[in-house]
This record gives C-alpha cells, structure tokens and sequence, in this order.
C-alpha cells in the first residue's frame, strides 16, 4: 500500500496535528547548507534519521556512509534514531552494514526499542499484533503475541493491541480491528507514528496512518512510541549521558516527526531538503505552511 503524492503525505500529517506534540510556533528563520559538513563544527552529536537521511528504501543515499565516518573521524558521536519499528534490531544493523555504515548496536535506537522499553508492567498482557510475518518476532518472543490476520477471533480475545509494522496489513484487518475495538475499548500501542516513509517511487504506509484512522473511528487515543513524542529522545540521552543538549542536533526528512520532535524536546534540528519526504519539492513552501521551522535547511547528509 503506497501513497505517491508528498502533497497527500504532508496533508495526512496536518490533519492529526491535534495528536502531535504541540510546540510554539517559531517566529525565526533557518540557515541552509549544503551538506552537514558545513554546519559539523556546531554540534557534538549527530542523531540521524534513517529514511529520507541514511538511506531510501534498500539504497544508501549517496554520499552519507562517507559523511557518518568523517564525523565520527572528527570525534563527532553519532546515533540513529528512526521510527524503524516493523524490523528487529539485529536485522537493522545487518541492513546497515550492507548499506556502508558502521553502526554498534547501541548506536541505533528505534520506536520498536522505545516500545518494548515503555512496556513495563505491560508485559504479561495478551497481545494482538499488526506485524509482518517474514520479519521474524526477535526482540519480542518474550511477548504473549497473537497475529492480527483474517480470522476474527483474536481480535476479540486480546487485551491490547501493539501496532509495529503494516507492510501485510489490509483493509479487512483494519475494519475487524476497529469493529472489535469500537465494541471493546482496549490500549493501543504504536511503534512506529509514521504516517508514510518514503521509499524509491512514491511513500509507504506506516502504522501511524492506521492508528490515526483507528482514533478517528473509535475515539481511543493510541498511546505512540518514536519521533515526534519524547520518549525515544528520552531513551536516546540515556544512551548518550552527560552531554550539552546545545550541541545536539537531530538531522531527517520530515518536519511533522524528526523536526516537530527536536523542537518538543529543545534540541537543534536540520532538514535534509534533497531527499526523502521533500525529495524535488519545495520544503521551504511546506515549512511555512507548517510552521515548523527547522533550525537548518540542507540539502544533502
């Protein structure tokens, strides 16, 4: 299922501004660059986005394997924070490694990490899962798991609902999930508050855009793990320690997660212009029409 008009992409997201975390609007501007080579000697640590900054679907963007290793060549700490959700931790960095970086793997922090870090006495409950099979459920066998598939039954017998990852996920599963939802309200966890990501041609439809529907339909407010909300940069400082939060900046694609999500929670923010979600579209028109103002526009990583 795919999306292919950033237009229609941008639109999804400002219809649900209401569920996003709410910042000021910025009355000031942006400084624009080239690459994040310009603007390196500002900041200590670089958290990156994946889509849209380190790769577009199964390709690395060009240029950005180099520039992840002079930045850590120049004593720069790199980390990725992505709404990666859907794919277990292991088979991220085996992703990476392919793709050119070096990442270790607490270097790479995702939604789905930020999920099962806020599940905390949760844990033991029977949950209903909106997953793609063929990833494999590393990092969540500890779970009492139930696909949400074709066969209504599970729907009705589950006491929550993880959403992670929507590759497989179909209408008829999502009509079965708001009916046994609207006729029992249960807790709906998110693991990936995508809307789309892009891909090669056109975006894909993340969880997000599921559990926005979800609201909409029954009034349960799902409960969101990843960028914009501040949990997974809350778990990302407790991976950094003790650093001047001046001179971090997140670097990504989207304006509605990674840039709304660093103004949340008060950290410098670029917005990568030249590929990803504002790939040959005009990304100064969209941050206007925002209101989300980035602290950079740059072209390229």
């Amino acid at each position: 299922m795919t999306m292919t008009s950033t237009q229609a992409a941008f639109d999804a997201y400002q219809a649900v501004r209401h569920r996003l975390p709410s910042v000021e609007l910025a009355n000031g501007g942006y400084q624009k660059a080239g690459t994040l080579a310009e603007i390196a000697d500002s900041f200590d640590v670089f958290l990156l986005d994946a889509f849209g900054v380190l790769n577009i679907g199964e390709s690395a963007i060009p240029g950005a394997p180099d520039r992840v290793k002079d930045l850590k060549a120049a004593g720069k700490r790199v980390l990725v924070v992505s709404n990666a959700a859907g794919f277990p931790h292991a088979a991220l960095l085996e992703k990476y490694t392919r793709l050119g970086y070096d990442f270790a793997p607490d270097d790479v922090i995702t939604s789905r990490v930020t999920l099962l870090a806020g599940l905390n006495s949760r844990r033991e409950m029977h949950w209903g899962l909106m997953a793609t099979r063929s990833t494999g459920l590393r990092d969540l066998e500890g779970l009492n798991l139930t696909y949400l598939e074709e066969d209504p039954e599970p729907y009705d017998q589950v006491d929550a609902i993880l959403m992670v990852g929507s590759a497989a996920w179909t209408e008829e599963r999502q009509s079965l999930l708001e009916a046994a939802l609207a006729k029992r309200p249960r807790p709906v966890l998110v693991g990936n508050p995508d809307i789309v990501a892009p891909r090669e041609t056109g975006f894909s439809i993340e969880p997000g855009h599921f559990a926005h529907r979800l609201a909409d339909k029954t009034g349960i407010i799902p409960e969101f793990f990843g960028k914009p909300f501040s949990n997974i940069y809350d778990l990302a400082f407790k991976r950094l320690g003790d650093v001047d939060r001046s001179r971090v900046l997140m670097v990504g694609d989207s304006l509605h997660t990674d840039i709304l999500g660093a103004r949340h929670v008060g950290i410098s923010s670029a917005l990568i212009s030249h590929y990803g979600f504002f790939a040959g579209q005009d990304a100064e028109a969209a941050i206007s029409a925002a209101g989300i103002v980035p602290d950079f526009i740059v072209e390229r990583p």
